[in-house]
Parts: C-alpha cells; sequence; structure tokens
C-alpha cells in the first residue's frame, strides 16, 4: 500500500507493537479501559496487516471487503458505545477510515492494482480524514507534554493496563500511522 518496503515496514512494526501494548492493557481492571484497549488492539493489529509492502505480500481480493466488513462493524460497535465515553467517537473515525481506505483497495484491486497506493481514494474524502488525524495527532502530542506541578498520584505502581501515558503513546503512535497510511490514496 505503501511503496517502498522500507516504511511499509516500519508502519507494520509500530502498528503491531501497539497492538500487542494494547492487548497488555486489556488486562487492566477497569472495564472501560479494557473495551478502550480491545478497539486500540484492533485498530493496530488491522493497520499492521495492512500495511505489509506489496513486494512482499500482495493479499487475495477478497481481502479487502473482509476488511471493510470487520471495520464496518468496529465502526458501528464504537456508535453504540460513544454514549459511554466520548473518546469512541474517535474510534469510530478511525474505523471510518479504515473502511474507506478498504474499499479504495478494493476498487483498485478490481482495476489490476491491488495493494499499490495512488489514487484509489476520493480527494475530499482523503483530505478530511488526513486533517482530521493530523489535528488528532497533534492534539495527542501536546497531550504528552509534561505538566508543571503535577505529581502522579497513585498508591503505588500501576500495571502495564494502567499507565496512561503509554496509552497516549500507542494512540499518538496510530494517529501518525493513520496519516502515513492515508497519505498514498
Amino acid at each position: 500500500m505503501h511503496g517502498p518496503a522500507s516504511p511499509g515496514w516500519l508502519l507494520v512494526a509500530v502498528c503491531a507493537v501497539t497492538g500487542a501494548y494494547c492487548v497488555l492493557r486489556m488486562r487492566s481492571t477497569v472495564a472501560e479501559q479494557r473495551r478502550t484497549a480491545g478497539d486500540e488492539a484492533l485498530m493496530g493489529f488491522g493497520m499492521a496487516a495492512m500495511a505489509v509492502p506489496a513486494t512482499v505480500f500482495t493479499p487475495p481480493p477478497w481481502t479487502w471487503p473482509v476488511y471493510a466488513v470487520v471495520f464496518g462493524l468496529a465502526g458501528l460497535r464504537a456508535l453504540w458505545v460513544v454514549r459511554a465515553s466520548a473518546h469512541h467517537a474517535h474510534h469510530a473515525v478511525g474505523a471510518l477510515a479504515m473502511v474507506y481506505m478498504a474499499v479504495a483497495m478494493t476498487v483498485s484491486a478490481g482495476q489490476g492494482h491491488a495493494h499499490g497506493g495512488g489514487s484509489a481514494g476520493l480527494p475530499l474524502v482523503t483530505g478530511a480524514f488526513l486533517l482530521y488525524f493530523t489535528g488528532y495527532v497533534l492534539a495527542s502530542g501536546i497531550r504528552l507534554l509534561p505538566v508543571a506541578g503535577v505529581a502522579a498520584a497513585s498508591a503505588g505502581p500501576a500495571g502495564w493496563g494502567d499507565r496512561p501515558e503509554l496509552a497516549r503513546a500507542c494512540r499518538l503512535s496510530m494517529g501518525i500511522a493513520m496519516v502515513a497510511m492515508l497519505m498514498p490514496m
């Protein structure tokens, strides 16, 4: 999907590691954190699979409609859960972006350009997603900056599932990866 193999493999690695960490976060004692981590793990692993360079593996044509269905269902679930947490609205947008890329790849596969990147998507929709995710990346990066005078008030060391700074870093990584995946569209 992204042309040269080296950037593609870097994208695969970042998304897969992020997905793996999100699986670890699913061990949290807080139900909402587990649910959010599960959504983010699906997104991370899905993005990793979608970013595998075409020079290594060209998926069969039926793969892209399967991606569209899986992420369409994930987006519907996120919209259903948005009542409990506004963060799930971001999950819905991310799932919609994945559906958009999968449909674009389905169209390009039908034209003989499977997994080849470039002009399969609609420029206006791609631009809207790029604006959203660029804004999300900038906002996420700002949230990672340390705030003077704020001390971590925890009773003890946090477990892997309860480290908000690591969760924010993962979200930032996936936002950057989404921008990288949308650029060639």
